[in-house]
């Protein structure tokens, strides 16, 4: 007969635990905001220390030195007369513009970082359009406004959690347009798919 240790419950202060260690991850980089979405619905869904162990085993304590070197803070996205895709691993100031002047420019913060993990993106359409993708269980603070254009949001919006990066979105659309796609954990493919995925959400709710 061989005695078996019983897991242990968590609590849901340790998950909150977890999940403050996973944004300070995201805020060194160490975590991606798509990254950080998916291990933070699973430290939410942790039921024992070993499942929350699972989510941030690969990560260093906070009493680790933060590596010497940061990538350099992205404030600007300007397309005038042209087209411009961010995308990939990027690092987004605290202040960041985007100008879509008789252009377009697509912002991917999917394997983007938040720098201190809070940003305020400012957008200007004038006869172009902006679109941006953000991973689903972000903190997405939108605010809109169109003259002879549109400033929209789409996919499922949850309820925000303590601990999330936030992004705060400010679009003005002047014969133009600005869309924000909430994109669910997971998706892939090209735009098109990304914001079909998106679409599926709205659809369920």
């Amino acid at each position: 007969m061989t005695d078996q240790t019983p897991a242990v419950r968590a609590s849901d202060a340790e998950r909150e635990q977890a999940v403050v260690r996973l944004r300070e991850a995201t805020v060194e980089g160490r975590l991606t905001l798509d990254e950080f979405s998916q291990r933070m619905e699973l430290a939410y869904a942790a039921r024992t220390h070993d499942d929350l162990e699972r989510v941030i085993s690969d990560l260093p304590s906070l009493a680790a030195p933060l590596p010497t070197t940061r990538r350099r803070a992205n404030r600007f996205t300007v397309s005038i007369f042209s087209g411009l895709d961010r995308k990939g691993r990027w690092h987004v100031a605290r202040k960041h513009w985007v100008f879509s002047i008789f252009g377009g420019s697509d912002l991917d913060f999917r394997d983007a970082s938040l720098e201190g993990g809070e940003a305020t993106v400012y957008v200007v359409d004038v006869f172009g359009g902006t679109d941006l993708y953000v991973p689903e269980g972000i903190d997405v603070d939108f605010h809109g406004f169109g003259l002879f254009g549109g400033a929209d949001e789409h996919g499922h919006e949850p309820p925000p959690r303590s601990g999330a990066p936030v992004l705060h979105v400010v679009a003005i659309a002047v014969f133009g347009g600005t869309d924000l796609w909430r994109v669910p954990a997971g998706a892939t493919g090209k735009r098109r798919d990304l914001r079909r995925a998106a679409r599926a959400t709205e659809r369920k709710r």
